[in-house]
């Protein structure tokens, strides 16, 4: 199996939601909201990505300083290839196209959560998420938006 990888190779958003759909990480994304998955591509400054023939089997999508901090945002690869070596390739990839200070981190999806240890990732514990729906702003402000309460600052 001879994988071509590429750094920055523009995807289409019809490979890229093939390619979740094929890896099971459309379980955990926004797939019926395109407008937000074009933004997704849009938006990201760092991907290595796996073909196959042409084909797209396999994507690390980040978003990055370049500096200080990488955040693996997907890692996908098409379940019928996994465990071949592609996700550690893609994960050094990026690894290695910033420097030493750059930290990589990650949210793991529940059936990759063992993966990571296993190509050398160490577990932290001290992780916090803000989902999209929710607000720090008071409640009297509960309908207000973030950008509302931006332009308020």
């Amino acid at each position: 199996m001879e994988i071509e990888y590429r750094l920055n190779h523009p995807v289409t958003l019809d490979e890229f939601l093939a390619l979740l759909e094929s890896s099971t990480l459309a379980e955990r994304r926004p797939v019926e909201n395109k407008e937000c998955m074009q933004g997704m591509l849009d938006n990201t400054n760092l991907t290595y990505t796996a073909w196959l023939k042409g084909k797209l089997v396999g994507m690390a999508r980040c978003l990055t300083d370049f500096h200080y901090c990488t955040y693996l945002s997907d890692l996908a690869v098409d379940i019928s290839i996994q465990h071949s070596g592609i996700g550690k390739k893609l994960v050094d990839l990026c690894a290695a196209h910033t420097p030493y200070t750059c930290k990589m981190v990650l949210l793991a999806s529940p059936a990759a959560n063992d993966y990571y240890p296993k190509i050398g990732m160490q577990h932290m514990d001290r992780c916090w998420i803000l989902n999209g729906s929710d607000s720090l702003i008071a409640d009297a402000n509960k309908d207000a938006t973030r950008d509302d309460y931006a332009e308020e600052t």
